[in-house]
């Protein structure tokens, strides 16, 4: 016997969490480098009595299968300042932490007291062969050519260690644009790095918003539901009762 509370209870816990999904990315639609994430959903449906007849299908179970990540660049933004670094296309810096190498599109940098190149949180980022990216005082002009190679009016620096992913939706996010990965990054040799640029993140807020309206009402018309059904099951238990007496 189908059970519409626990069919339409099914439904709630899917728009809850996808709802959990659109507020995430509305509080992250100002942090660089981030990716908008999507609930991928599953209905199973029943055939209505008489087969083939005109009605439709009715919804009988609804499942939330995964998230995944929007992959798209989001919008490079002009800051002029020469430590702001964007990757156009694939790639992703590698950063230095605690818990070893960390990945991001994030390229809003600056000199720690040391003269290293690190994060806005203070994280090293590293160069090849994983080394940080270290500045002197004279250096000056500071330059970055599309292959990630930083130079100065004093020569070379260092080349940014700039890596892709076979599946790059496997990374798992840690925090705003930050990723960790148990898949072995591939260095590339051809990335191509834009200075004095910050890409932004791929949300766009007003169709964020959309979404959010849309959920919060089909939540709505869903408790409305289960409340109507309720109703109908109390008028029936009564009903039941009285004639048993």
């Amino acid at each position: 016997m189908e059970n519409t509370s626990y069919v339409m209870l099914s439904r709630q816990g899917a728009l809850r969490r996808q709802m959990t999904a659109v507020a995430n990315n509305i509080a992250n639609m100002n942090t660089h480098g981030f990716k908008g994430e999507r609930m991928l959903f599953v209905d199973h449906l029943v055939r209505s009595k008489g087969g083939e007849s005109l009605l439709p299908d009715k919804v009988a179970y609804v499942r939330d299968v995964a998230s995944y990540r929007v992959l798209d660049e989001g919008p490079l933004q002009e800051t002029g300042n020469p430590l702001d670094l964007a990757i156009h296309g694939k790639g992703y810096f590698v950063i230095e932490t605690e818990q070893g190498p960390r990945y991001t599109r994030d390229g809003h940098f600056r000199l720690d007291e040391t003269g290293r190149l690190v994060t806005q949180a203070g994280r090293p980022v590293l160069g090849q062969g994983d080394a940080p990216i270290l500045l002197a005082p004279e250096d000056v002009d500071i330059r970055v050519s599309r292959d990630g190679t930083m130079s100065s009016n004093q020569g070379q620096i260092g080349r940014l260690r700039i890596v892709a992913f076979d599946n790059e939706r496997a990374l798992q996010r840690e925090a705003g644009a930050r990723y960790s990965s148990t898949e072995d990054p591939i260095d590339m040799e051809r990335p191509d790095v834009v200075q004095g640029m910050i890409e932004g993140s791929n949300v766009q807020p007003i169709l964020e918003m959309v979404r959010m309206i849309d959920v919060h009402r089909a939540y709505q018309r869903s408790k409305s539901f289960i409340e109507k059904e309720d109703e109908r099951i109390k008028k029936l238990a009564a009903a039941l009762v009285g004639q048993a007496a």
